[in-house]
């Protein structure tokens, strides 16, 4: 059938694809002006500040909240492991992209975010969904690495290859990295997260790296982040929340960036309990027995199965 025959095409389905382009349309048009009120107001600030005109309280206290929401980077970094593209259908890798989305926003807020945000193994429907998306939005995310080649490579640092970067942040990104935080040259500064492993990760330490693997499966792999991190030649480790997590009723399952909100809140409390919590929604919980027992002492239940989506990842 020619491609532009419609004939079998309803007048409805025709009507909705119109209406889909037009919104996709307006959607373009609305961010250019957008773009173009945010240039143009920067500007006028910085003409009022070279003119020696005062600037207002406002624009001021604007500025201010958003240095103070980097003032104390935690000097660690976090990877989220992207090689497992060809393990999910294509409503998972939707999904998956939301999280990371989620992951970046959550560090951005933080008040002690980590220093670094680290994507590997980037390529196949991952890639193109990134792309999709606001005009691969991606790319502008500040303080973070897009490598389209495994994590293996912190500790071997041969020709890593980066996903191009948009606009001045590409020019710098990577060579401010080094200075930041040094890529780790051991693997024993390297901890994967994976609640398969017997080993239990009492804290987070500056200048190691932890890997999140990323994925959707609901529960169809086992093992499958502990059997790369042994392959990797990488620590594994559970993060200490079976105990807390016992007491859910329904499955066990955090999505990557409630993992990840679970490392930053620790970062903000230094307190695994209070983490999970500010984390975890409550409605998982059963009413009052979520806390009964609760002591200060950090028992420990290996067992616990919980992961992005289904993949045991701590």
């Amino acid at each position: 059938m020619p491609s532009g025959d419609t004939t079998n095409t309803s007048k409805k389905a025709r009507k909705r694809a119109l209406k889909m382009a037009r919104l996709e349309e307006r959607k373009l048009e609305r961010r250019a002006r957008e773009r173009a009120a945010k240039k143009e107001k920067k500007r006028k600030r910085a003409e009022k500040i070279a003119a020696g005109e005062q600037v207002s309280e406002d624009e001021r206290s604007r500025k201010r909240a958003n240095v103070h929401g980097i003032k104390n980077p935690f000097a660690a970094r976090v990877v989220l492991d992207l090689g497992f593209d060809d393990r999910m259908n294509d409503k998972e890798i939707t999904s998956l992209c939301s999280q990371l989305a989620y992951v970046y926003s959550t560090n951005r807020r933080s008040p002690n975010p980590f220093r670094s945000l680290l994507f590997t193994s980037l390529h196949g429907r991952t890639l193109s969904r990134l792309e999709k998306l606001n005009d691969a939005g991606y790319k502008r995310w500040v303080g973070t690495e897009w490598w389209l080649e495994s994590y293996d490579k912190l500790w071997t640092r041969d020709s890593t290859e980066a996903v191009p970067r948009d606009g001045e942040e590409a020019e710098c990104e990577d060579s401010k990295s080094d200075e930041q935080l040094p890529i780790p040259v051991s693997r024993d500064r390297v901890v994967y997260l994976t609640a398969d492993s017997s080993e239990v990760l009492e804290e987070l330490k500056e200048g190691e790296t932890y890997i999140i693997g990323g994925i959707c499966d609901h529960n169809r792999y086992k093992n499958l982040c502990l059997d790369k991190a042994r392959e990797s030649g990488v620590r594994a480790a559970q993060l200490p929340i079976g105990r807390f997590l016992s007491h859910l009723p329904t499955r066990k399952v955090l999505t990557v960036n409630q993992v990840f909100e679970v490392l930053v809140k620790w970062v903000e409390t230094r307190d695994w309990e209070l983490s999970l919590y500010a984390v975890i929604p409550k409605r998982k919980f059963q009413e009052g027995s979520a806390h009964e027992g609760s002591t200060n002492e950090k028992s420990i239940d290996s067992t616990a199965e919980v992961g992005s989506q289904g993949e045991p990842i701590f």
